[in-house]
């Protein structure tokens, strides 16, 4: 064999792998632009060419995942793994698989011994252990973010992958300083990284921080005008505030998106936003009747708000009930068990299953935010059904979960009770919190008076009277004009307890006084006075009873004279 031609079938080989390279790399460009179709396409078509390839193989796997596939990428990563048994990214593709099944202690050896294979210097492999610990329900997210900075320690490290994956590992720890960090590390490797600004906009998002999220959002599409992602997320921003701010994003989202039945489902969506429900209820309809078994199983929930808009109650019972029966458990959002309880709601004999659905948003959502939303609707439907308890209930829960409750939610909730002939919970309220929080407002003592008078009518409890002069004394001190109403209650009651329960006509008689002083027309103060004066005078002197058989003094004398 001549050099010349060696040369030739060298530069041949050589070729062929910067071909399946660039090929991968191509798919891995559509999984960054979470254009999942296309690199699926794609990474199927390198393999087809080169079923050996590695990197290939374990790029596909994550895209089935993306996909929810994940019986495929099981079935693909076993695959691989019997025909090569320590290729360390197959290997940590299966470990993800198992991780998703609950096997962490399997995944856990897989990852160590595909490190142990690489020997510790292959960014790749911890880029994909962090990546599968990120994205698996049961993936410890403390481990992807050591492994993610050992990689950051291997020779000549530049890559701004691994800050972003280590970023969406604080994220899943609940540590958005820690995430903002690693995102801005990635933009430091590349600048040009639109992720890296997509995701610090995220954690500003779930920060509720509108003017950072929506300025980085922004900036991530000026780096890169290509990021779908970025255009999704301010599509859903402003859909729930103003659908024409929104169509704009969701034209640029679909102009720079795979077609395919997702650009449907986010037409019909907007339908709905726009308010034409008969509308999206059709489209919804026809999706489902054209991709059958394979649509997303929101369009059945898409179908099932836009009829609970329109007012049939029957169509939207059916439609709701086929979504949960349909979708992935791990998929079902607490809005979804909200919309489920709105439908109980307005559907007869349904309204105790509402409240079960509202409780199961609660416990499914992580955002206090949200957890109060939930609880209002609970509230605000208890009191409309007259179930004052379990109002009283859900206002509780809501004023323990509020950061910063006010006033008026603890009134509410002291109210509820109140109105629920909950006393001891109302007297805990009125009596000890609100007063505590808010001593310079009557509704405290006025309250808790009313609620240790309510909790006992005949007057008997020792806290009665404390309770009254306590009221008394706030109402004159706080504003005795505004409240002057207030503390001639307190003292008619004092009145009433002094003289029916105490039997003590002279203390009774002494916060009639006190009502006149304020009040000198007082018709209640004017009825009772002269009862009460009459009933403290002393008894009037009367002469000793003669005894039997005697006469005054003076005859008596006369009588005993002796002859």
């Amino acid at each position: 064999m001549s050099k010349r031609f060696i040369s030739f079938v060298t530069m041949v080989v050589l070729g062929s792998n910067v071909l399946f390279a660039q090929s991968v790399d191509q798919g891995r460009k559509f999984f960054y632009y979470e254009r999942y179709k296309s690199a699926r396409e794609n990474f199927e078509k390198v393999l087809a060419s080169n079923p050996n390839n590695i990197e290939a193989t374990y790029w596909l796997g994550q895209t089935m995942l993306e996909q929810k596939d994940s019986t495929a990428a099981k079935n693909l990563y076993q695959k691989a793994l019997q025909q090569n048994g320590n290729a360390p990214l197959i290997l940590v593709g299966m470990g993800e698989i198992e991780l998703r099944e609950g096997k962490t202690n399997d995944a856990r050896q897989r990852f160590e011994t595909a490190i142990s294979l690489t020997k510790g210097k292959d960014v790749e492999v911890f880029n994909a252990i962090g990546r599968a610990n990120v994205d698996a329900k049961l993936g410890d997210a403390t481990y992807a973010i050591e492994k993610l900075n050992q990689a950051t320690q291997v020779k000549n490290f530049k890559n701004p992958e691994t800050y972003i994956i280590m970023g969406d590992a604080y994220r899943k720890l609940i540590d958005g300083g820690n995430a903002v960090t690693s995102y801005q590390k990635a933009l430091s490797l590349d600048p040009k990284y639109a992720a890296a600004k997509h995701k610090i906009a995220k954690v500003y998002l779930t920060q509720r921080n509108t003017e950072l999220f929506t300025q980085n959002f922004e900036e991530a599409i000026k780096l890169d005008p290509a990021y779908a992602p970025t255009y999704y997320e301010l599509f859903y921003y402003w859909y729930f505030k103003d659908v024409n701010k929104a169509a704009p994003y969701l034209d640029s989202y679909i102009a720079n998106f795979d077609q395919g039945p997702e650009i449907e489902y986010l037409r019909t969506d907007f339908l709905f936003a726009s308010g034409k429900f008969n509308e999206a209820k059709d489209k919804a309809l026809g999706l489902i009747s054209q991709y059958g078994e394979k649509v997303e199983p929101r369009m059945y929930k898409m179908v099932a708000y836009a009829c609970d808009t329109l007012q049939d109650m029957t169509c939207a019972n059916k439609y709701i009930t086929e979504y949960f029966a349909k979708q992935s458990p791990d998929a079902i959002l607490p809005a979804d068990y909200e919309e489920l309880a709105n439908i109980n709601s307005k559907t007869p004999g349904q309204e105790a299953q509402a409240f079960e659905n509202l409780k199961k948003a609660v416990d499914l959502d992580t955002v206090a935010e949200n957890k109060v939303k939930y609880i209002t609707k609970g509230a605000a439907l208890a009191k409309k059904s007259g179930d004052r308890l379990q109002e009283a209930n859900w206002l509780g829960e809501a004023y323990k979960l509020k950061k910063e409750p006010t006033q008026t939610d603890l009134y509410n909730w002291g109210m509820a009770n109140y109105q629920a002939a909950n006393y001891a919970t109302a007297d805990s309220i009125f009596c000890n919190l609100y007063q505590t929080k808010y001593p310079d407002q009557i509704y405290g003592y006025l309250w808790c008076a009313r609620t240790v008078q309510a909790s006992d009518t005949t007057m008997q409890s020792e806290r009665f009277a404390p309770a009254q002069e306590k009221l008394a004394e706030m109402a004159m001190k706080l504003d005795s004009t505004k409240y002057k109403a207030q503390a001639i209650g307190a003292w008619a009651a004092l009145t009433s307890y002094y003289n029916d329960v105490k039997k003590d006509a002279k203390t009774a008689l002494s916060y009639v006084d006190r009502i006149l002083a304020s009040d000198p027309a007082n018709q209640f103060a004017n009825q009772v006075k002269p009862i009460l004066q009459k009933a403290t005078k002393p008894a009037p002197a009367t002469a000793p009873k003669k005894s039997s058989g005697t006469t005054s003094s003076k005859s008596g004398g006369a009588a005993t004279k002796k002859k």
